[in-house]
């Protein structure tokens, strides 16, 4: 058998959504080298795993970019400075050497790395299960889109109350053959303006309804009609070639909550430098939590930004603080 990888870096980044990879971007900007790794088989997190195809809005500049894009477009920028990426890895244990931090992934790989940073967002995402039908499962059930052109001119049966469910029922509305909206609550928790789309749509929107059955062939994987429930007892019977249950996840911080992290919740306390309370361990993103913390993307890349100043500065005392601007490298 193999001996483990050993790899030596400045800088470890464990997580490759957005917060990390404009990480990976800016740690190279100070001139640290920087592997990056996700427990994801691929580049994006949450993003990719999650709505790959939704359009982001929030970000400074850019009216509106798909989620892949928008991930394509981050890597494309970290590439810049060549960072290495360890990905469909989990970091599970963090030991010291020298007082710099030595990290073991899952598959036996370490990682001795000058400073850490975390930005695991809110830790590895677990679908929350559609109570019926669970036989369907990656068949003709499935918890996200990652591509809406399979559902082309197919039936599609939606459940859930959040925006990722009015998400879908929006975009998947024009393509579809017919596209059937489930909430078990009268209200919806998602955007008001992506709902008043969604009921101005051709979409069938039943609330105060659950879903009770899946009917097909599953040996063949072909479900033919779905049936709810609602409220009063009364059942309906729809048409459905496929499932998508967007009921919200369940996130957990899996081994860095074995790690010593001062931990508030599912979170991990920082101070203003980014730093946690372990030695040259730092954390950026929907991670981290400090009073008046607000988990918007935007602010993910500034606290990484002031993370991996902190992290130059920490290796190498003669660095300034103040990086100086983009706009001024010739």
């Amino acid at each position: 058998m193999a001996a483990p990888q050993s790899i030596s870096t400045d800088v470890l980044i464990v997580g490759a959504g957005p917060t990390g990879l404009y990480g990976a971007y800016y740690a190279g900007f100070r001139g640290l080298s920087t592997v990056v790794a996700d427990v994801l088989p691929a580049l994006g997190g949450q993003v990719t795993a999650l709505y790959p195809e939704k359009e982001i809005r929030d970000v400074a500049a850019i009216p509106a970019i798909r989620g892949r894009d928008f991930v394509t477009a981050l890597a494309a920028q970290a590439a810049a400075f060549d960072p290495a990426y360890l990905l469909g890895r989990q970091a599970v244990r963090l030991a010291y050497s020298g007082g710099e931090p030595v990290v073991t992934l899952d598959d036996g790989t370490v990682v001795r790395a000058r400073a850490v940073v975390l930005t695991a967002g809110i830790g590895t995402p677990t679908p929350r299960p559609l109570p019926c039908g669970a036989e369907w499962a990656g068949v003709a059930l499935s918890y996200f889109v990652t591509d809406p052109a399979v559902h082309t001119g197919r039936d599609v049966v939606i459940v859930g109350g959040g925006d990722s469910a009015l998400d879908w029922a929006d975009a998947l509305g024009p393509i579809a053959r017919s596209v059937t909206l489930v909430h078990r609550r009268a209200a919806f928790r998602g955007h008001a303006a992506t709902l008043a789309r969604v009921r101005a749509g051709a979409a069938a929107v039943h609330t105060d309804t659950e879903v009770v059955r899946l009917d097909g062939d599953l040996e063949s994987g072909t479900l033919t009609k779905v049936t709810l429930r609602g409220r009063s007892g009364d059942e309906t019977v729809v048409a459905a070639d496929h499932v998508i249950a967007a009921l919200g996840f369940i996130s957990d911080l899996g081994p860095l909550r074995d790690w010593g992290l001062d931990l508030r919740g599912r979170s991990v306390a920082v101070d203003r430098s980014m730093r946690t309370n372990l030695p040259r361990v730092y954390a950026a993103g929907d991670l981290t939590e400090y009073d008046g913390k607000v988990r918007l993307m935007s602010v993910g890349f500034g606290e990484v930004a002031t993370a991996m100043n902190h992290v130059a500065v920490d290796l190498d005392p003669d660095l300034t603080l103040f990086p100086g601007h983009s706009t001024d490298v010739a």
